[in-house]
């Protein structure tokens, strides 16, 4: 019996294990050998790596391909991995570059037929019918949030209100005005909605669903914004390099882990040093390969994300693909203090399980004569002290930040992702 209102593609989120496996392998022997047919670069990388198409055998020989990372995307920009001629590319996004060159993900018809299809396949697992109103507040423009968002919703049948980032006094009205079934943000602004709802003296009874992606998503925030806008929270996991927003996957309304879309991506979790692949439950790097992209597949690409396997066995929502852990931070975020290795999300998730502190909180880093210091500046209602919070966050992190409260409000706020560590040096 099939059940439309519950997947997008039945078919395909629901097959078996041993048949995801098998198209797998099938879909890898053959990228291995279109990559090398179609792009220059990757057939030097390859052939340096002692690869021959036609000996390759799928995902036995997975481990022999060399991982690739974000230099090989800037090493190569704008277009050098790119497996279509020009005149094919029907779009483009690319990262903002804030960290060196921009990676740019270039797509076919193909390419955003299948973002598209992948998007609503979260949708439809988060709950959301076809006419439904859904508020698109990521940006439309090079970052691909908002543009992935309206492609997942326009497959999906939604009724789109594109309103793009900012303005969030009139981003209340409008879902007020249109009766706004499901948000779509990073997870940081919906606290500044929030904060701006309140002061209007405006509640929005008709949200239910908000889907959150580009941030690392902790427990704490989603519990805040599932008891204060009365909605379920969900986890949408995508990037650039991968094709955009939503196309790795999404938590399911269980909320017992991401569920990966297998049939279009193969996972790898590994040791963040030695890259060599770690049993499942065990924490690990997120290594990506795109089974079916065609301007730019990914092939072994080194995420930087840490996570785990959680389960390769069928959900209660009735999808087959493996789950995994939420993000729990990048390789290139981990700060180190005083011998100890930690993540901003474990600070975020210490101080709002305090009560009376709000979200909006900054790490400063700062380091003199080669000594790093961190102190931790946090909103808060009256009667929190820097000791409570210092105490709290000794507790999660194994040494004492000096921590500092300050009035709701005194932090500055921004439209897009929150700036939540900034670097001093003397």
């Amino acid at each position: 019996m099939s059940h439309p209102e519950l997947f997008f593609d039945e078919v395909a989120e629901t097959m078996s294990q041993d048949e995801l496996i098998s198209r797998q392998n099938q879909a890898l022997k053959e990228k291995v050998r279109y990559v090398m047919a179609n792009n220059a670069y990757f057939r030097t990388l390859y052939r340096k790596a002692g690869i021959v198409a036609e000996d390759f055998r799928g995902l036995e020989d997975i481990t022999s391909l060399p991982i690739i990372a974000k230099a090989n995307f800037r090493e190569t920009y704008p277009l050098g991995m790119c497996c279509v001629p020009k005149n094919q590319i029907r779009e483009m996004h690319m990262s903002s570059g804030t960290s060196g060159t921009p990676v740019v993900m270039p797509y076919t018809q193909a390419d955003l037929k299948q973002w598209a299809s992948c998007m609503a396949r979260c949708y439809r697992m988060a709950g959301a019918r076809v006419g439904d109103p859904i508020q698109i507040m990521p940006s439309f423009g090079l970052f691909n949030g908002g543009f992935g968002m309206y492609h997942g919703a326009r497959a999906a049948e939604l009724f789109v209100i594109p309103t793009g980032s900012g303005n969030t006094e009139r981003q209340i009205r409008l879902a007020k005005d249109f009766n706004t079934r499901i948000f779509t943000a990073v997870i940081s602004y919906t606290t500044r909605i929030i904060e701006v709802m309140e002061k209007m003296g405006v509640e929005l009874p008709s949200l239910e669903i908000g889907i959150f992606g580009a941030e690392t998503v902790t427990a704490a925030m989603c519990e805040k914004i599932r008891n204060r806008l009365g909605m379920d929270v969900f986890n949408i996991y995508g990037m650039t390099e991968t094709g955009g927003v939503g196309t790795l996957g999404m938590d399911c309304q269980a909320h017992d882990g991401i569920h990966v879309w297998e049939d279009q991506y193969y996972l790898e979790v590994v040791d963040p040093v030695t890259k060599v692949p770690v049993p499942d439950g065990q924490l690990g790097e997120l290594v990506v390969t795109s089974l079916t992209r065609e301007a730019l597949p990914v092939i072994r690409f080194k995420t930087g994300d840490l996570t785990r396997i959680l389960s390769r066995e069928k959900c209660a929502c009735g999808r087959t693909h493996l789950r995994i852990d939420r993000i729990s931070g990048r390789t290139d975020d981990m700060l180190i203090v005083k011998g100890v290795n930690f993540f901003p999300s474990q600070v975020e998730q210490a101080l709002l399980e305090i009560p009376g502190v709000h979200s909006e909180y900054q790490i400063i880093m700062e380091e003199e004569n080669g000594v790093c210091d961190v102190h931790v500046l946090v909103e808060a209602e009256p009667g929190v002290t820097g000791f409570v919070v210092e105490k709290k966050l000794k507790e999660r992190l194994g040494f004492s930040p000096k921590g500092e409260v300050l009035p709701v409000g005194a932090l500055p706020r921004v439209d897009g992702k929150a700036v939540r560590v900034i670097r001093k040096k003397s």
